[in-house]
């Protein structure tokens, strides 16, 4: 029987492979691969970014990623699914770049690379209430949020809006990986200092590029926090209109009153853990 690999020493080679850059190992042409199309086509990225060319390899996850799946100290640390991602990921890439958009369509099809496009979740009713446990949602067929590719600039990830009520100029950008990583960061630091959730205006802050011209933090964060209602909602929608992403959608039915919508994919315990191991 060979050598059990340990959590500690999964977590170490993982980090070791994020330190290094993300390296490609040989090993990884070594197993069947799938070309997975980006949701943002690569139009948002610059053209020396590999990305730019719209679609990555993916190879099909092995008893090595379920090591990775499966490690207590990698979900505890919440790096599971990163360092599962990054594991799959063929093409030679550097995984903080990638947009928030991107990101979400490449969990999404190594899902199915990994247990296929039948996924069982809870959902509960909008209406009455009740969960509707182990609710079949099929995968297949999910595609990539339509986007006003014409009004844009491609290699650009800047864009800005005049806001309604204050007729201020907000410079916006998309955020990535990278950002996702520290606008968790802040919003442990803000929580363990005054007990309250932020998740918009930080959120706001870290996309926020310029007000006016004015590019100083300080002057930026101000700004989020005193922002009229109209202005954040028009920013957040003209932000959403342009990002990139997965139309993540489900037609449920509730099996108890009948309730019929279109509801968002619940991401819970089974997408990745399907039968319930953790």
């Amino acid at each position: 029987m060979g050598k059990q690999v340990s959590d500690k020493d999964i977590a170490a080679q993982a980090l070791a492979e994020h330190n290094a850059g993300n390296p490609k190992s040989s090993a990884k042409n070594d197993y069947p691969t799938e070309e997975f199309t980006l949701p943002s086509k690569g139009f948002f990225y610059p053209s020396d970014n590999p990305l730019s060319e719209g679609s990555i390899q993916l190879k099909y996850p092995t008893a090595r990623e379920e090591d990775i799946l499966t490690s207590k100290n990698l979900i505890n640390k919440g790096l599971v699914i990163d360092k599962f991602l990054q594991s799959i990921i063929v093409s030679d890439v550097d995984y903080n770049t990638l947009l928030l958009g991107d990101k979400n369509g490449i969990m999404f099809a190594a899902r199915i690379l990994a247990y296929g496009s039948d996924y069982e979740a809870d959902v509960k009713c909008p209406s009455c209430g009740t969960v509707n446990h182990k609710h079949p949602i099929s995968l297949d067929g999910l595609l990539a949020k339509e986007i006003p590719f014409d009004e844009l600039t491609e290699g650009q990830q800047e864009f800005e809006v005049t806001l309604p009520a204050s007729k201020s100029v907000v410079k916006f950008r998309l955020l990535t990986h990278a950002d996702e990583k520290r606008i968790e960061n802040d919003l442990k630091a803000i929580k363990k200092k005054t007990h309250m959730e932020s998740e918009m205006t930080t959120r706001l802050r870290n996309s926020i590029v310029s007000v006016d011209g004015e590019e100083d933090r300080a002057s930026i964060a101000k700004f989020v926090e005193t922002m009229r209602t109209a202005d954040s909602l028009a920013l957040r929608k003209e932000i959403q209109r342009i990002a990139p992403d997965v139309e993540s959608t489900f037609f449920f039915t509730c099996g108890e009153c009948g309730f019929e919508d279109t509801l968002d994919i619940p991401l819970g315990v089974s997408f990745f853990w399907p039968s319930g191991r953790l």
